[in-house]
């Protein structure tokens, strides 16, 4: 797989608007600000998008930068010796995936030899806020049934019991995005567990997650920030119960697709994940789906336009992308 050979790369910034601003922990924003790689070989042109990352150093302006820089004859099987992980190797590696998969005239599943994504459920976000604007926010979405709370430290035992009594069908995740003190942390998981929460992504700051190892904890705890390759899943198996596989972190698919199986191997669980783009930039992540316990790739949905053709997405639910998009 992966052994012809592209042109130098052309790499390019956009920004897409958000319907409505997406509030972490970390900040708000209200546009998606995105890095696009092409590569052409034989008359195909093959595409991948990318979010490069504040939290990790990343800027657009470097990622771009780097991209343009490469040249020569490039394969993914390279790629590591080019580019370090994270989301300029992650636009180029889903690009050549898609150039790979135009040029075979198969779909980019059948060359990576793993099942065909099927329609599946992903979690939809609500932003950080106070508890009855989040439970608001979670009520205007009935016909969504699996919803991911952005949560920021005090006040979010109060945000998950008033999310809970607003949508008492629905599957809830939480997501700290490291904001959690080692203190805090009986207490918001005893809340958790009374809220039904499925899942507890990256309670403590990346680093500090020692803490997490002489804590009971009734509700599964993922991570995030803390996992980013297949080399840090050793010294998280003592500490976590699932990682959150994100292609903007590990580099790609090709990457990904070796940490899902090593995380399978570990006996950790898995969310698949992306950061907030468009759906050339969530498509590659749905070949990771028939591995994972939960979808979090909800990016198009918070968008004010996306795409053409965009993934196809009814009730929460992710139709597997359309050639003419990716792969």
């Amino acid at each position: 797989m992966g052994v012809g050979k592209a042109h130098p790369v052309e790499a390019a910034a956009e920004a897409w608007p958000l319907a409505k601003p997406f509030v972490i922990a970390r900040g708000a924003k209200t546009e998606a600000h995105v890095i696009v790689a092409r590569v052409k070989r034989d008359g195909f042109v093959g595409r991948g998008e990318a979010v490069p990352y504040a939290r990790y150093g990343e800027t657009v302006e470097g990622a771009v930068e780097a991209l343009r820089a490469l040249g020569g004859p490039i394969t993914r099987e390279c790629l590591p010796d080019l580019l370090p992980p994270g989301a300029a190797r992650n636009a180029l590696d889903c690009a050549l995936w898609d150039l790979d998969a135009k040029i075979a005239g198969k779909r980019a599943w059948e060359l990576a030899e793993v099942a065909a994504p099927a329609k599946v459920m992903t979690c939809y976000t609500i932003s950080l806020g106070e508890p009855q604007a989040m439970a608001q926010a979670a009520a205007e979405v009935p016909h969504l049934q699996l919803l991911k709370l952005k949560l920021g430290g005090n006040g979010d035992a109060q945000r998950m019991a008033a999310v809970r009594a607003a949508r008492p069908d629905a599957r809830l995740v939480v997501d700290a995005n490291e904001a959690w003190a080692p203190e805090q942390l009986a207490e918001f998981f005893a809340v958790a567990a009374d809220a039904r929460i499925e899942l507890i992504e990256q309670p403590l700051p990346a680093g500090e997650d020692a803490a997490l190892a002489d804590i009971d904890h009734p509700v599964p705890i993922c991570a995030d920030e803390s996992a980013h390759t297949s080399a840090d899943l050793d010294q998280l198996v003592r500490l976590y119960d699932a990682v959150n596989i994100k292609l903007d972190k590990t580099g790609g698919l090709t990457e990904a697709l070796a940490m899902a199986d090593a995380a399978r191997a570990r006996g950790l669980r898995i969310m698949v994940g992306s950061m907030v783009g468009t759906s050339l930039s969530a498509a590659p992540a749905l070949l990771l789906a028939p591995l994972a316990d939960w979808v979090d790739l909800d990016g198009p949905l918070l968008l004010a336009r996306d795409r053409e053709p965009p993934l196809q997405i009814a009730d929460g639910w992710i139709s597997p992308p359309a050639p003419e998009l990716w792969g």
